[in-house]
């Protein structure tokens, strides 16, 4: 079991033991016509989903994973390799090109998914997701913590959840204006282009230094690990391949830092395409404080957003693109989430739920619509909608 379902197992109660009609309020206003039998028959049928699904599991997903190790290899080695022949235009967009596809691929589909535990059934040490650390300038413990254990436990639950907003960006209604909040937008583009180091700090929680919640000692002593995974990530894509191609250094720099700069953009857009698109629903800490199993999976579907592509795109993402059926079932290998999405699909038809789905352009426009709305305070928002 992940770490993320060990987590979901000992912080939901099981089905009949939710002490009666305990819905809470936001899904009672929304879904007035769903009982709490019905939530949980809904629940029910989503498990027998995931039980025929592992019970499935085996040598296609093996080869699928180790397949995409191989694509990702070549990719980067094809793009190191063009890189140092940079200093032609052709070369270098070519290189920058295979490296930024290389790094996509290695944090959304291989370290994302493998860190989630979703290849742990193989029992190979190399895909061990309690064991895996990516390319990436955040530890993969410091991670499997606030993103396996925090995100996917208290998936969008306002002040649990800190994937809302990250610590800087008010992304619901339900965070409390402050002037600081103004400067959204900029707060968005610079997490966007600096999202890998976003991530990394992330479990920091350097805010609570501020407010008193958190001592100067132990906001440093976490740092530290996350400095020492960085300075690997500094050294090596800043200093030790552009050293390595000699004279050549400054364009090998640069195609560095732009891949990282692509891998960045390209996951802060298909995570918050996954999360704060027109749709999704926030909760609060108390409603969800006696959440059944069906309740916990009808939360995962309301606050979460699928984009729709074929199946490069969905590689890309890591297969993230399906992020309602990850966080449903978030320990299942990605690339089986378009064969389960028609399953769900059915199931939400049935129980007369959403299944929040658009494109990309359109799941990203409402995101970018809803950080510059929540910026202004309350009132300044009702005086533009009157207008």
């Amino acid at each position: 079991m992940s770490v993320a379902n060990e987590s979901i197992r000992h912080s939901i109660k099981p089905d009949g033991q939710s002490g009666g009609d305990n819905i809470s309020p936001t899904i009672r206003r929304a879904f007035p016509h769903l009982s709490a039998a019905q939530v949980e028959e809904f629940g029910r049928e989503l498990d027998a989903i995931r039980t025929r699904t592992v019970a499935d599991l085996g040598a296609r997903d093996a080869t699928y994973i180790r397949d995409m190790m191989k694509i990702q290899r070549r990719c980067e080695i094809g793009g190191r390799a063009l890189l140092f022949a940079g200093i032609l235009p052709p070369a270098w967009l070519a290189g920058t090109a295979l490296l930024s596809v290389a790094k996509i691929l290695e944090n959304m589909e291989i370290g994302h998914n493998v860190m989630h535990g979703q290849y742990d059934f193989m029992k190979d040490p190399a895909l061990d997701g309690k064991k895996y650390d990516w390319d990436t300038a955040c530890p993969g413990d410091t991670w499997r913590h606030s993103h396996n254990y925090v995100h996917h436990t208290f998936t969008n639950i306002v002040g649990k959840d800190r994937d809302v907003g990250y610590g800087i960006l008010r992304m619901a209604e339900e965070q409390p204006w402050e002037p600081k909040y103004l400067g959204n937008p900029v707060y968005a583009l610079a997490l966007a282009l600096l999202f890998q180091w976003g991530v990394a700090l992330h479990d920091v929680e350097t805010e609570k230094i501020f407010s008193g919640e958190k001592s100067l000692q132990q906001a440093l002593a976490e740092l530290k690990i996350v400095w020492k995974k960085a300075r690997r990530q500094v050294l090596k894509d800043y200093v030790l391949f552009p050293a390595l191609a000699g004279p050549f250094f400054l364009p090998v720099l640069a195609g560095n830092i732009t891949a990282n700069a692509v891998r960045n953009v390209w996951a802060f857009a298909v995570i918050f395409c996954g999360h704060f698109p027109d749709g999704t629903v926030m909760f609060t800490e108390e409603e969800t404080r006696n959440e059944t199993r069906g309740q916990w999976y009808l939360r995962q579907l309301l606050g979460s957003a699928n984009i729709k592509g074929g199946r490069l795109m969905h590689i890309a993402t890591g297969n993230l693109s399906h992020q309602i059926e990850h966080h449903l079932f978030p320990d299942i290998p990605g690339h089986r989430y378009a064969e389960i999405a028609p399953e769900v699909r059915a199931l939400c038809a049935k129980y007369a739920l959403p299944y929040n789905t658009g494109t990309m352009t359109r799941q990203f426009g409402t995101v970018v619509r809803r950080i510059f709305t929540l910026a202004l305070p309350p009132r300044r928002r009702q005086e533009q909608a009157l207008a």
